[in-house]
């Protein structure tokens, strides 16, 4: 297993890899890979191994599923179909697909595909299902969405909603007249030349060398499975990609557009369309963030045990991209973008700081929350609101089994209704309660998700 730093010579670079190895050590992740673009230069390494169960060195080279990052890839294609004046990102979805299908007719007519690139449907956004590898599997999840609730108003409250990006996806698939993947790959990854990022595991499995997701249990670490999450979902987490691959798809961001597409285009969708809560400002597709006076881009990414983390700021010329191949690979992703900040630019993170809050006023908040498959409890021990966790499975297919519990987290307030979480795997995630007309604690948003209050 290589966990040794001795042959980095970029010292910036070094301080970043060392962080990932101590981090693999302390979150028992078995492989990393990471990715440096600054000014001009690229630096990439690998560390551990791909698999538990079948051990090989992870490098730079190494295929890990990019999970959500894929969704950038989704509004870029969408972008260049505008800029072609193939679509309208305010008209209706149903300008394009005619057939679409909601559980909400009213929204089912207004939605439009601006709503869809920023998480603004409301409706349910985490329902994964597999309809097999056909060229009609986007097709059949599109229609199988129409079952959803619609969990809160069309574009009034910003919650993650991956099932969003499956129409989206099936969206660009119309419009072209051609596959998601195809579409994909004569648009976006072969203009760019990104060799080594795929759709399909027949496609990479046995001919690269690969990273198995995994799980922590009992202090013990497995391999997860199923490997791929299936076609319907590639739109939306399906890529496989190397951190060489995601630096070069950075460099294009930052710049003029490669001929392919126009650099305001691609400006365009780092405008603020809509506030995430704690997780900064939503564009088309990417989180806007400020860190000190820079103005970070990000994505993150998550699949059945592997965690991945995209970054760029065009203002200096940096990208920071992160691979890991297990479900603690999270932590590790945010805790080396605050020391990325730190070390290249001097800029360490600021925290608000907790608040002193009397349990007779937490009483309002304790309750259960649920959207789609995610669900928590939140109580008070000690004085303190506590998150549990309460897994429910339904991912990468509805019948798939819950795995390991989160631990319990505390969750402190730093304003009325502005929270903090304390501990990890959650540690520093900001949060806010939403009320209803008549002031009552309505959702709870936390880890980009606004979970309604159930009872």
């Amino acid at each position: 297993m290589n966990l040794s730093t001795a042959h980095i010579k970029d010292k910036n670079f070094r301080k970043l890899s060392q962080k990932v190895v101590a981090e693999m050590k302390r979150l028992s992740i078995p492989g990393v890979a990471i990715g440096v673009w600054h000014k001009g230069r690229e630096h990439s390494d690998g560390f551990g191994i791909t698999s538990v169960e079948n051990p090989l060195p992870v490098t730079s080279d190494t295929l890990f599923q990019v999970g959500s990052i894929s969704k950038t890839f989704t509004g870029t294609l969408i972008m260049q179909l505008a800029e072609q004046g193939k679509v309208n990102l305010d008209a209706p979805v149903r300008t394009y697909i005619k057939d679409l299908k909601l559980s909400d007719k009213a929204v089912e007519k207004q939605v439009t595909v601006r709503h869809l690139l920023t998480h603004a449907g409301g409706w349910v956004g985490d329902y994964f299902n597999d309809f097999g590898n056909g060229d009609d599997a986007l097709a059949k999840m599109v229609k199988d969405i129409a079952h959803l609730p619609q969990v809160m108003p069309l574009g009034k409250i910003w919650s993650y909603n991956n099932t969003g990006f499956n129409i989206a996806s099936r969206l660009i698939e119309v419009v072209t007249g051609k596959p998601y993947e195809q579409a994909a790959q004569e648009m976006l990854l072969d203009p760019l030349g990104l060799k080594m990022s795929f759709f399909f595991p027949s496609d990479l499995l046995i001919t690269y060398r690969f990273a198995m997701g995994h799980y922590n249990e009992n202090k013990k670490t497995f391999v997860s499975r199923p490997w791929a999450i299936g076609r319907a979902g590639n739109g939306v987490g399906g890529v496989v990609s190397t951190v060489k691959d995601l630096l070069a798809y950075a460099r294009f961001h930052m710049g003029n557009g490669n001929r392919i597409i126009k650099r305001r285009s691609l400006e365009a969708m780092r405008v603020p369309q809509i506030s995430a809560g704690g997780r900064g400002q939503m564009g088309i597709t990417w989180f806007i963030n400020k860190s000190g006076p820079l103005t970070r881009y990000s994505h993150g990414g998550a699949t059945n045990g592997q965690q991945a983390m995209f970054v760029f700021i065009p203002e200096k010329d940096f990208a920071l991209t992160l691979l890991t191949n297990n479900d603690n690979g999270g932590v590790l992703n945010n805790n080396l973008v605050s020391l990325a900040l730190e070390v290249y630019f001097g800029i360490k993170p600021t925290l608000p700081k907790p608040i002193k809050v009397n349990a007779s006023e937490l009483k309002e908040y304790v309750g259960s929350y649920r959207i789609g498959t995610e669900a928590f409890d939140l109580k008070i021990k000690n004085g303190e609101l506590i998150y549990q966790h309460i897994p429910l499975g339904g991912f990468p297919t509805p019948d798939s089994p819950p795995g390991p519990a989160m631990p319990p987290m505390r969750v402190a307030f730093f304003e009325k209704d502005q929270t903090l979480m304390l501990d990890e795997p959650m540690k520093n995630g900001i949060g806010d309660f939403i009320r209803d007309e008549n002031g009552r604690v309505q959702f709870f948003r936390i880890g980009g998700r606004a979970h309604k209050k159930i009872k």
